[in-house]
């Protein structure tokens, strides 16, 4: 046995077990050291905010996340009472860089000495760039299919129509688009006007991360029935009354607009306004209303003045001077030719009439026409608006005559500007008699409405 031990390989096998055991003992005692003591506890605290120090009036910094998570360990203790009072920051402070691209450290304040942190992420690549100021135009976006059937947007009107964006110079550099969206529910057919937000848009309609001012804006929506301009043809109906020629007929309305679904307006070409020439005995004016054809919902005007010309024709003579319808044996001809000389009378005068009979109506209405829509006027002289009008006819005709056979206006249509003038005023009636106003002129303020 003695002589087996004494042998070589027995000492060198004999060394290597003890170096193997040593070894293994020393690797278990340091894993002893190393390990957690007793009662240490690892937590999460999520989304925690990130401070970032740097000179936000002249430059803009991205790149930093808004939050991370921190991961805490140590005594149970410490890790509860920190997750619960998270006293503690995160600092990214960027102070004393330049502008450029940097990689910056996240480091946190304010927390035990005791506990291990780790910080996801623990660096951030982070780009600093000089920080300006704007302005852009704003376009305002609708969706058209929102549109009740043969209705359109004819005007959209965004106010303010300008407005500031602040961010880094690369980022206002990319916008491409600055929108303000407007919707509404499902068969729109009125005007309306809306606040929408402003969205910054580049060319790939990202949002960008910039500071609007102002945020909202409003947006008009200007909506109309889906219309068309047609000319105004004036035609000729009946028949003129004896000794009366229609020499032309016109008016200064040349168009007007018809509203109404497409199929409709599509197959009209004009509209045509019906003039009955068998009620007009001399030159003069005739307002008349227009009617709306078939389909149509609405005109753009509803009367129309048509200026009449015509020639009326005197009744030959005999050759003892007479009228050729004033002879003895023709009772109701001689009637006609005393009513003819009346309506040659001037207004006011009642030369030649045999007989005459004088009717006055009082607080009639002047009425305005032919004023351009964008004006509104005002009588300033009578401050009623009111006038009277007498009437000299013979008897039996003063009897049928009422204040509505006669029209007392102002011809307007000439008006262009805004201020105060003085105004003739027209009277339209009855043939064959005369009348006198109160006032012959009158004094109006025209404004714009």
């Amino acid at each position: 046995m003695a002589k087996f031990m004494d042998r070589p390989w027995f000492l060198r096998f004999t060394a290597l077990f003890l170096a193997i055991v040593l070894f293994f003992t020393v690797q278990t005692s340091e894993g002893n050291i190393n390990s957690k003591v007793p009662g240490d506890q690892v937590d999460i605290i999520r989304d925690v905010p990130v401070d970032v120090y740097y000179d936000n009036e002249n430059l803009i910094v991205t790149g930093v996340p808004d939050t991370v998570n921190v991961s805490i360990e140590g005594p149970i203790n410490i890790v509860q009472t920190t997750k619960l009072l998270k006293d503690f920051s995160l600092i990214v402070d960027l102070r004393t860089l330049t502008m450029g691209k940097h990689t910056v450290q996240i480091k946190h304040e304010n927390i035990s000495e005791k506990l291990e942190v780790r910080i996801d992420p623990a660096s951030v690549d982070v780009v600093i760039e000089e920080q300006v100021t704007e302005k852009f135009q704003v376009e305002a976006e609708f969706n058209e299919r929102q549109l009740a059937e043969d209705f359109s947007v004819v005007n959209m009107e965004v106010i303010p129509s300008t407005i500031e964006v602040t961010g880094a110079k690369s980022v206002i550099e990319s916008i491409s688009f600055v929108k303000a969206t407007v919707s509404g529910e499902e068969g729109i057919n009125k005007s309306f006007e809306q606040q929408a937000r402003v969205r910054i848009l580049d060319k790939d309609l990202n949002k960008l991360d910039v500071s609007v001012a102002p945020e909202n804006v409003a947006v008009k929506v200007e909506v109309v029935e889906n219309n068309k301009e047609v000319p105004i043809v004036l035609k000729k109906v009946g028949t003129p009354p004896d000794g009366v020629v229609i020499d032309s007929l016109s008016t200064d309305q040349d168009t007007l607009v018809l509203y109404g679904p497409s199929q409709v307006l599509n197959e009209i070409k004009e509209h045509v306004v019906e003039i009955d020439v068998s009620k007009v005995g001399e030159s003069g004016t005739l307002n008349l209303d227009i009617k709306k054809p078939k389909g149509v919902s609405e005109l753009s005007i509803s009367n129309i003045k048509v200026n009449v010309k015509a020639t009326v024709e005197k009744p030959d003579k005999d050759s003892d001077g007479k009228d050729e319808k004033d002879k003895p044996d023709d009772k109701a001809s001689s009637d006609e030719a005393d009513k003819e000389e009346v309506a040659e009378t001037e207004p006011g005068s009642t030369e030649n009439l045999a007989s005459t009979e004088t009717i006055s109506f009082e607080n009639v209405e002047i009425t305005v026409t032919g004023l351009d829509k964008k004006f509104k006027s005002t009588l300033l002289q009578p401050e009623s608006g009111l006038l009277t009008l007498t009437v000299i006819a013979e008897p039996d005709l003063v009897e049928t005559l009422e204040v509505g056979d006669f029209n007392v206006s102002i011809d307007a249509s000439e008006i262009a500007a805004e201020g105060e003038q003085v105004y003739p005023v027209t009277v339209e009636g009855p043939t064959n008699i005369q009348w006198t106003l109160s006032e012959n002129e009158v004094t109006m303020m025209v404004e714009l409405a």
